[in-house]
């Protein structure tokens, strides 16, 4: 999550992908209602557009249903992940009921989401004979959530035991909109690194502007665990150096020798480290990193040296990290986001959940954070070094180790997602786009090349596979840093930066003045556009658009990578995925069934209704099974303008199982004869896919199970729907 996040911010909002975090508000009257206005990208054009969210007034607009853009939103959230989690919410149930046993507390619930914490608060206070007497407020920023809030509070008759506030908690003020100083915090705004999402400033504010000296709190503490681990699969996703050196193919994004340049940025990644038990060493016990008491006002910084002792010969390529709450005072009531591997496998006693057992979600992840430099050689009974700092927003590590291969990255220089920094290290996929342009540039003696997307690989494979070309790099999101990360690498890999040259235009607006009236013969491109990773996989037809825009300046035989893009998928069991959307009942006693149809959840939905499809790391999900062959829906021919695409299929299945829904992906075709293409399926971890989960789960079998499904493409918004009909 970004720093810049402010306290009291909704918990989990639309990732940045979607470019939709609320960014202005404002009153219109005195009297009118609270208005924010909200980003939403369109996927084709890499523009943003406002949407306007104005805070329910009256009965009939809390009770209407969200409008379809604000569901599109909600949808790719994680609360209902986040509400599914039963461990979670039975934890918080035990310790809000634990906690709340005074009938005059004024409890305050901040980043209150569907308000399930604020129920269980007022349903607690009623227990001990407080009605009337105590009193919840709650505070909710993200205002299509807000409003949510309040049908929530209304199907369970506790509008008027609730008092909510469509604002970030340092927005309110005791004597404004609150009465009183709160004595009991109950809060839920945590990310997967603990830090992100603002619990710092937040508790800050709290504590000084809000809550009674010495309040009592739900969760009570938080404490930060690490581990030591070797594992080559994490060390692909950093060590871009040594990987590009083993494809021997003479293109160095990392040149040996210069200073850092591009790398993974020095950060906690959320990842589902479960998935990779078979592929992790532990090299040492469980170690406490920080605690944070929720009870007392935090530091900003705090800075901290731990030793380790190696428990194993080895090599650490990284630290995995998770936090454990401590729900209550007294310390009966806890959640831990440890992968099980780290149970299973350590002698350390770590504290146990709530009801013994955790079930997979998503909203929690482990956390990955990658040694500098070359990694640490660590020999058993070796004692290590570690410090470990945090900020307002995260937590950092350095192992203090003696590694001539540590090197101090450049303030500007270019960070990627690790899958990305993994990509462009993998010999097979570097020999595929390489072996495309070189096939080409023999046939042309000096080609006028357009890189259409992000791609610094292929702006300098074809400068270095042909002297004579030039390059166009549009950069469409990378701009500057793209350019500044050319002219560092250029004399490295023996290219001049007189042929390369960075647009810093849109497709649409270039023009043949742009190109000395020139005629472009090359437009190339991954496709791959930055900070759009976590998007759908069609998000990247972007680059189809982006063709079809520059059309007027391309010669008649123009050569374009990607030829086209296949849209495939495969049927799946995905149980573990399917419980963490599948549609809301009763949670914690409280009916949660007005929200499942904004945020998108699958199972006991009206007639064919299904959720929308969303992006995730299949290989991540929990327990998967492919069901099916891998289909192929329809052809996306990119020597053709960008056009509305229908595709259909029957589909039969190969294994037993439960079906509950596709994984979707697109295949690129990188040349005309269709013998080398690049599949961004399961079978790879570097992209993620589109999971479309069924509106109910089917039992198949080979010998007569047979599903119909289709997926029409709309070109005028860049979306792209599916439906599925069982036949038998």
């Amino acid at each position: 999550m970004p720093s810049c996040l402010l306290p009291g911010i909704a918990p989990r909002p639309p990732p940045a992908a979607l470019r939709s975090l609320l960014l202005r508000r404002s009153r219109m009257a005195s009297s009118g209602p609270a208005r924010a206005f909200q980003l939403r990208l369109n996927p084709l054009t890499g523009d943003s557009e406002w949407l306007v969210v104005d805070e329910a007034e009256t009965e009939a607009e809390v009770a209407a249903p969200a409008p379809t853009h604000h569901k599109q939103l909600l949808a790719a959230t994680s609360y209902l992940d986040m509400l599914n989690d039963a461990s979670r919410n039975r934890a918080y149930r035990l310790a809000i009921d634990a906690t709340v046993t005074d009938p005059t507390s004024r409890v305050l619930d901040i980043g209150a989401g569907t308000g399930l914490l604020s129920m269980m608060a007022a349903r607690a206070l009623a227990a001990a004979g407080g009605e009337g007497r105590g009193s919840v407020s709650a505070c909710e920023s993200y205002l299509p959530m807000g409003k949510l809030t309040r049908r929530v509070l209304r199907a369970n008759g506790m509008e008027n035991k609730v008092k909510v506030f469509h604002k970030r908690s340092d927005e309110l003020g005791v004597g404004v909109e609150l009465d009183s100083r709160p004595d009991i915090l109950v809060s839920e705004i945590l990310d997967s690194e603990l830090l992100g999402e603002g619990l710092i400033p937040t508790l800050q504010h709290a504590h000084d502007m809000l809550l009674v000296k010495n309040p009592k709190t739900v969760p009570y503490r938080a404490t930060t665990y690490g581990v030591l681990v070797e594992s080559t699969s994490l060390w692909k996703m950093h060590d871009l150096h040594s990987n590009e050196a083993n494809a021997e193919d003479g293109v160095r994004l990392i040149p040996s020798g210069t200073q850092i340049v591009l790398s993974v940025k020095s950060q906690q990644h959320a990842m589902q480290c479960d998935a990779l038990a078979d592929e992790i060493r532990l090299l040492s016990e469980p170690f406490k990193v920080f605690e944070f008491d929720f009870s007392e006002r935090p530091d900003s910084h705090r800075e901290t040296k731990i030793e380790i002792k190696a428990t194993a010969d080895g090599h650490a390529h990284a630290i995995v990290s998770w936090w454990v709450l401590q729900l209550d005072s007294s310390g009966s009531v806890f959640y831990s986001t440890a992968p099980r591997w780290v149970r299973q496998s350590s002698g350390v006693d770590l504290p146990q959940y709530a009801n013994g057992t955790k079930d997979w979600c998503d909203h929690w992840k482990q956390c990955v954070w990658f040694i500098q430099g070359t990694g640490a050689p660590a020999k058993k009974d070796q004692t290590l070094s570690l410090s470990a700092s945090h900020n307002q927003t995260s937590i950092s590590y350095q192992l203090n180790i003696n590694d001539e291969g540590s090197r101090s990255p450049k303030s500007n220089h270019l960070t990627l997602l690790p899958e990305r920094v993994a990509l462009y290290g993998d010999k097979v996929w570097r020999s595929a786009l390489i072996s495309v342009i070189r096939n080409y540039t023999s046939e042309r003696s000096s080609p006028i090349c357009i890189v259409a997307d992000d791609s610094v690989f292929l702006a300098l494979i074809v400068s270095f596979l042909l002297p004579s070309s030039k390059v166009l790099a549009m950069f469409p999101c990378l701009r500057d840093s793209g350019l500044n990360y050319l002219q560092a690498v250029a004399d490295a890999n023996n290219l001049s930066m007189d042929r390369i040259k960075v647009i810093g235009k849109k497709a649409s607006s270039l023009t043949t003045n742009d190109l000395n009236h020139e005629k472009v013969n090359m437009l190339v491109g991954e496709p791959f556009y930055h900070g759009s990773e976590g998007m759908l996989p069609w998000q990247n037809l972007r680059f189809w658009n982006e063709r079809t825009l520059l059309d007027p300046l391309l010669s008649e035989d123009a050569f374009i990578m990607p030829c086209k893009g296949i849209l495939r998928f495969c049927a799946m069991s995905l149980p573990d995925l399917w419980r963490s959307r599948r549609s809301l009942k009763d949670v914690e006693g409280f009916d949660h069934s007005v929200v499942n149809d904004t945020l998108g959840a699958c199972g006991d939905l009206p007639g064919e209704q299904q959720g929308p499809c969303l992006p995730y790391y299949v290989w991540q999900c929990g327990y998967t099974k492919k069901l099916s062959e891998v289909y192929s829906l329809m052809d996306l021919n990119f020597s053709e303008p960008i056009h509305s695409c229908f595709g259909e299929t029957k589909v039969e299945f190969a294994h037993d199982g439960t079906c509950h829904g596709f994984a979707v992906w697109i295949d690129w075709v990188l040349d005309k004869e269709n013998s080398i293409v690049i599949s961004t399926g399961p079978e790879s971890r570097y992209w993620k896919q589109g999971v479309q989960l069924l509106s109910t789960p089917v039992q198949v079998n080979p010998a007569n199970s047979v599903m119909h499904v289709e997926a029409n493409f709309d070109a005028d918004i860049g979306e792209l729907t599916f439906k599925s009909t069982t036949l038998s």
